[in-house]
């Protein structure tokens, strides 16, 4: 008999999070194996070098190359100035004086002489990564970042937008069927990450964007609402780089679908710690979750590797991730040996399950996935 695996969705109370923070291109690692860090902490910094413009210094002073050289007033490495003459001109025995004046600062790198254009170089965008959770180095990637590793909760969603921020839990929805309305938030929830339950309305988010919320953990959310507040139609790459204030992670689907009871339970327990969220999702290979992580205070002495997966057996808790069953949770009962043919007469392995309204189905394997559990 083969061995299945299944992409897992991770719900735990307590486990190992080891984060790579790695930086564009290579820099500074600000911090050293062992450092303890917030999620705010620095651990790594470099600087994107500025593109360069050209400036065309023959044709401002109606010169030839030659000349437009030899009427530069600066070298090749000097640091300009907005408004700094670069070459100066002057005709007419001394009377008439041209200028050509750099718009920006930069510094020379280029200076041709077959064209008299002088190109200046923007200055650099310096590029700060910080630990993202609270924990401690676990290991250095030289000159490029750091693996920064701790022990917490983690509640990983089936879909989000919005990249990384931090915040305080709060859970202003009592139960996991609770919709998420703009009369729960009130400006005692600013910087803070919200957890609703079965959804959130359009005018909840508007709401709490003006209060200055950090994210919204829901189970699901209508997608013409969420269409809404991105500005665009959702697409199919990896989400997480939306320019918008408030991160979105659901860990249900779309609609209105209420929350697990045992990740709603599991949130609410976490009530007003400080979490890291990121909404980053990629439902294609190298899968990427939108997650929540609660750093402990409890630090294990001897850490050990997450779990990158599960084996699919009888008794696996899955989410169904494909109609027409999308979104529902079961238990695995049966796992046939033999490909089976489905209705869209493609032959695939499936299993059977009972899902949590009691319904027993049959489903392709690859339309589920586990919901790891510790």
């Amino acid at each position: 008999m083969g061995t299945a695996y299944t992409p897992g969705l991770t719900i735990s109370s307590g486990t190992i999070i080891r984060k790579t923070r790695r930086l564009p291109l290579k820099g500074q690692v600000m911090v050293n194996v062992g450092d303890r860090v917030t999620a705010d902490t620095i651990v790594a910094r470099t600087e994107i070098p500025g593109v360069i413009q050209t400036i065309r210094v023959a044709e401002q002073l109606g010169l030839e190359p030659a000349e437009a050289i030899a009427a530069l007033k600066v070298s090749q490495g000097d640091v300009v100035e907005p408004g700094q003459v670069l070459a100066e001109s002057r005709s007419f025995f001394g009377l008439f004086k041209s200028e050509c004046k750099c718009p920006f600062r930069g510094t020379v790198e280029l200076i041709s002489h077959t064209t008299g254009h002088v190109g200046v170089r923007m200055p650099p965008t310096p590029v700060e990564v910080t630990a993202y959770i609270k924990g401690r180095i676990a290991e250095i990637i030289p000159d490029e970042g750091v693996v920064v590793e701790t022990y917490g909760a983690l509640v990983q969603g089936i879909f989000g937008v919005g990249g990384e921020r931090t915040g305080r839990l709060a859970v202003p929805g009592g139960a996991a069927e609770t919709l998420l309305t703009e009369y729960m938030i009130d400006e005692s929830h600013e910087g803070a990450v919200l957890v609703g339950g079965a959804g959130v309305t359009r005018e909840a988010i508007r709401k709490a964007v003006s209060v200055g919320v950090r994210g919204i953990v829901v189970g699901a959310i209508v997608d013409t609402d969420l269409i809404d507040y991105l500005g665009h139609d959702i697409g199919v790459a990896i989400t997480g780089q939306e320019d918008i204030p408030t991160t979105i992670i659901l860990t249900e689907g779309f609609g209105t679908i209420r929350m697990a009871d045992r990740t709603f339970e599991l949130l609410k327990s976490l009530e007003g710690r400080e979490v890291s969220i990121n909404g980053a999702t990629q439902i294609r290979a190298g899968v990427i979750r939108p997650e929540i992580i609660a750093p402990l205070a409890s630090i294990a002495e001897h850490f050990q590797k997450p779990s990158k997966g599960q084996m699919l057996e009888v008794d696996s808790r899955i989410r169904v991730i494909r109609e027409p069953y999308f979104g529902m949770l079961g238990i695995v009962t049966k796992l046939p040996r033999e490909p089976v043919e489905i209705p869209t007469g493609a032959v695939v392995r499936v299993l059977e399950a009972e899902l949590a309204n009691g319904e027993t189905v049959i489903i392709p394997r690859a339309n589920v996935e586990i919901i790891e559990e510790s």
